[in-house]
């Protein structure tokens, strides 16, 4: 083998890890949303992320959570639940008890 085989292949190899790290997966997104106020929602929100850890998601580190309030404004939850679907959330949680009409 040449010098300049080897110095490409080795290359090559140390950048194997670089190109195998940019190619995992997205962190997945959760939507969580709710009627309420953050301060409002905060006992619920953190009984949400003590479920979601407690199945092995952690938020920050291997899930990310996208919160929406309308802060008592339900003419909001419509536009608020759309913008979620257009960031192409995997799922959307939602607490309170009015329903959300989707169009």
């Amino acid at each position: 083998m040449k010098r300049r085989e080897f110095i490409t292949l080795l290359g090559g190899a140390a950048a194997w890890p670089l190109a195998a790290r940019a190619q995992q997966p997205a962190m997945p997104v959760v939507g969580f949303i709710s009627g309420r106020s953050p301060s409002d929602s905060e006992a619920l929100a953190t009984a949400f992320r003590r479920g979601l850890t407690e199945t092995g998601f952690i938020e920050g580190r291997n899930v990310a959570i996208e919160y929406r309030w309308a802060e008592y404004h339900n003419e909001r939850l419509p536009a608020m639940v759309a913008d979620l679907v257009r960031l192409k959330v995997a799922v959307i949680a939602s607490i309170g008890g009015t329903p959300v009409p989707l169009r």
